[in-house]
């Protein structure tokens, strides 16, 4: 009998741990390496399973149209933060930390930084009056977003196109 409940409180640990998250040092020095050995830039983008708009953005970043831009510019960096209820488990353990480092805690979601590959940040999702961009969707944050995409990556005038026409809201 003690083999056997000994047996259940291994599978039900085990369980549990192979659902927790990575925490945000991990996944972060991670993403600094490859950027690094790469030449890229890190996208970290915070982002919540209940956000509307970051789920709007990720299936953005995954058109085929500019998917590959952001992959050969980008180390993408999704930070899971801000969840609720029986989802906190889904939180990489440090967001709530590291969204706060990049004074965005109150922003609203997604909030975005894109860092060189020493972890020093470039730019942001906020504009020139400190308005978060979030998934930027009107005409005008189509436009500074891209701006901040020309200053941190190489982008074609084809790359320009695609990002306009995907991410203005239709």
């Amino acid at each position: 009998m003690n083999k056997l409940l000994l047996l259940v409180v291994f599978l039900i640990a085990g369980t549990s741990l192979s659902k927790a998250q990575e925490t945000v040092d991990v996944l972060m020095k991670k993403a600094l390496s490859e950027a690094a050995a790469s030449e890229k830039h890190v996208l970290v983008k915070f982002e919540a399973s209940w956000c509307g708009w970051c789920h709007r953005m990720n299936e953005q970043l995954k058109d085929p149209s500019v998917a590959s831009y952001f992959k050969e510019n980008y180390v993408m960096l999704p930070i899971v933060v801000f969840e609720n209820g029986n989802n906190v488990s889904l939180e990489n353990p440090g967001s709530r930390e590291l969204i706060k480092k990049y004074k965005g805690a109150t922003a609203g979601l997604p909030f975005w930084v894109i860092l060189d590959g020493s972890g020093n940040v470039i730019t942001n999702s906020f504009n020139e009056k400190g308005v978060n961009l979030g998934c930027p969707a009107s005409q005008k944050e189509v436009v500074i977003f891209i701006e901040k995409l020309k200053a941190t990556s190489e982008m074609s005038k084809e790359d320009e196109k695609n990002v306009a026409i995907v991410f203005t809201k239709k």
